[in-house]
């Protein structure tokens, strides 16, 4: 493998915009393929997912591999909804390049601007592909300035489009200055290239002058032969472009209609042309756990193996596929690697290279390639592996804690374990996705960022896995704590099977400061009582902050001291102190003044400037309460902290005070008793 031969790059683009039918045709053309899947048909190879098929979107992202011009292509297609952002962000994580699809009629629109700003907190170089110039309204100049003007972008079109709407038949390549146009009849798999037509001679010239002047300032070469008057080379032109997109600096944009099989080998062109190689990129960061020192890690693979796991899949027959980004050394078939993060040691019974759902054995994963480990059992998303003489950890992957709940049942005793074992694998493959117990009801509870989140892991609970189970609506999850310092002293008795059994305890609690935690420790400690009984009191506060004090949620943020214990040998025993000190903490709680507490999330808004009034407006009017604002170029950034329960339904008042341009994310910040 040839790392500068080698490209990672994601296609990223707003729901509908057509990315998924662009990679089933860059995997038609460059043979990996034989026929073409249609998303409208239900057909796509890399919408595999049977709800993905039914909704027409893009859920997980599918990774595959395909080679163009004696160069290996890693791509991964990932969701446009903004209820799977972490799919997008965990994908993002591991490129080195993006293709950014932008629809000819809707130009940039308001995912456009999510994942954009996510590829720009990730440093990735990117080129446009302005699609569907065959459609009813079609504007690839007016998408141009939308770039220019909405991510303070710099724009360089490498080709014009020939007509538009069902005019559209190729386009101009400004780089060589010839014209393009595709032969419908063989689906588009030959391209005619001729001089350019009268029609399109002055408009060419005009759009390469600007081309070559966006490259001019930042090549002196370039300047010193467009002064001079001088042709300036194809080959210098594009290796100006290359350097200033890898330097983030310049876009280039192409065009094209890919369901009707036009522009896609131009855009597998540019790919290999302007988006980096892993060794063009800057190296990651590494850190030693031991010494918390950060130093840089360059993809060469002589050097130790480490590499992150982005995404954990399940398979029915393999198990878990773990999706794994190589950034230094080699992982061979049948090795053991160690999990850094989890100090594990595990066996990489295969590796695989994947295409969609499919696969091809391979023997080795080098620096600077991606590919699936299959046989690593406890590896989640976000795991650093490498080995045992060299721990070293990759930063991790950060995914907001998930604060909507959601109860579900199964139908039958039977579904029941099957549901347990069908959430763990849910869990493991989406870290904003958990699930436990609610101890009150004994049902079981899942937590997710939303309710097309949740609506989706539900489906295919049902549909995929095939479970029988009730699902109740969303809820907030609340927690509980306390107001004021108690001591409180509590005895317990009984006689169980003729015998007398004892226990006393004193326990003192008190609130501690919001995101502290629960804190227990042990003020005294009495060498004639034996290490049990202590073991049996730690167990009692330890589920007793579970259980809740008066409502049954779980506890936050309560310090609890064991002051004085009583013991009598001839009475005491484990279970005994084990219910005196439950009973303790419940009596003690409920004189320190119990609250309900709610959790509060940190809001950060992304708006354009003119919109910014209305915003601040809306999140005022449901209780936000705004930190401040920073002010970027082509948008605005409000900070803002908000009860959970008040956001509900805030995306869809968004939406409508700022004509679909505004977009939000949301995390988890702490819990505040409630209003």
């Amino acid at each position: 493998m040839n790392l500068t031969t080698t490209r990672n790059i994601g296609i990223m683009a707003h729901i509908d915009a057509g990315k998924t039918t662009t990679t089933e045709r860059i995997l038609y053309y460059s043979g990996k393929t034989y026929k073409l899947g249609e998303v409208d048909d239900g057909e796509a190879v890399m919408d595999w997912m049977e709800q993905e098929q039914e909704r027409g979107i893009t859920i997980q992202s599918a990774a595959t591999t395909t080679y163009w011009r004696e160069h290996q292509i890693n791509i991964i297609d990932t969701p446009g909804h903004v209820d799977f952002t972490a799919e997008v962000e965990r994908s993002l994580r591991v490129l080195d390049g993006a293709v950014a699809v932008f629809c000819a009629v809707g130009g940039v629109e308001p995912q456009s601007e999510t994942v954009w700003h996510q590829a720009d907190r990730y440093n990735v170089p990117r080129v446009a592909y302005i699609n569907k110039m065959d459609r009813l309204g079609a504007d690839f100049y007016a998408a141009i300035a939308e770039i220019q003007e909405k991510f303070a972008a710099s724009p360089v079109p490498v080709q014009l489009p020939i007509g538009k709407e069902g005019g559209f038949s190729g386009a101009v390549d400004l780089i060589t200055m010839e014209e393009l146009r595709w032969d419908a009849d063989q689906g588009g798999q030959n391209i005619t290239r001729s001089p350019i037509g009268d029609d399109m001679t002055e408009l060419a010239a005009e759009w390469r002058e600007k081309m070559v002047d966006a490259l001019a300032s930042h090549s002196d070469e370039i300047t010193e032969l467009y002064l001079s008057g001088e042709a300036i080379p194809v080959e210098l032109l594009r290796k100006a472009l290359r350097e200033q997109t890898i330097a983030r600096k310049l876009v280039p944009v192409l065009c094209g209609a890919s369901r009707r099989n036009l522009g896609v080998q131009p855009l597998l062109d540019a790919i290999v042309d302007y988006l980096p190689s892993p060794t063009d990129v800057p190296p990651v960061q590494a850190i030693n756990p031991k010494k918390e020192e950060h130093f840089d890690l360059p993809c060469d693979p002589k050097g130790n193996p480490l590499g992150l796991v982005f995404k954990v899949q399940y398979d029915r027959e393999a198990g878990p596929l773990c999706y794994v980004r190589m950034y230094s050394g080699v992982i061979k078939t049948a090795g053991v690697v160690f999990n850094v993060g989890k100090k594990k040691r595990e066996r990489v019974t295969r590796i695989l290279r994947m295409h969609a759902n499919k696969s091809e054995a391979i023997d080795e994963l080098q620096a600077g390639d991606i590919a699936v480990f299959v046989g690593m059992k406890t590896a989640q998303t976000g795991d650093t592996v490498g080995s045992e003489g060299w721990p070293m950890l990759l930063e991790h992957m950060h995914f907001p804690e998930p604060v909507i709940t959601v109860a579900i049942e199964p139908k039958t005793v039977s579904d029941r374990d099957k549901l347990k074992e069908t959430l763990e694998i849910l869990s493991k493959e989406d870290p904003t996705f958990q699930t436990g117990d609610d101890e009150e009801t004994g049902q079981l509870v899942i937590r997710g960022m939303g309710e097309l989140h949740l609506d989706v892991l539900v489906t295919r609970i049902l549909k995929d896995f095939k479970v029988g189970a009730k699902v109740g609506n969303p809820q907030v999850s609340y927690r509980e704590s306390i107001t004021k310092k108690v001591e409180h002293t509590e005895s317990y008795a009984r006689s169980m099977a003729g015998k007398e059994i004892s226990a006393r305890i004193t326990l003192e609690v008190a609130p501690l400061a919001r995101g502290t935690g629960n804190v227990y420790e042990k003020a005294v400690r009495d060498n004639k009582v034996p290490e049990e009984i202590y073991d049996a009191v730690d167990r009692a506060v330890g589920n007793a902050f579970g259980g809740g004090i008066a409502l049954g949620y779980p506890c936050v943020d309560i310090g609890v001291r064991l002051t004085g214990i009583e013991y009598d040998e001839m009475t005491a025993t484990p279970f005994a102190f084990e219910a005196c000190a439950s009973m303790a903490f419940d009596e003690a709680c409920r004189k320190a003044g119990p609250v309900q507490l709610e959790p509060v999330m940190k809001v950060d808004i992304m708006t354009p400037k003119d919109y910014m009034g209305d915003v601040m407006s809306l999140l005022s009017q449901r209780g936000g309460l705004i930190h401040g604002s920073d002010s970027r170029a082509a948008i605005d950034v409000i900070h803002a902290q908000a009860p959970l329960s008040v956001m509900f339904g805030f995306s869809t008042h968004l939406r409508s005070v700022s004509q679909g341009r505004a977009s939000f994310s949301m995390e988890f910040s702490h819990f505040e008793q409630k209003r």
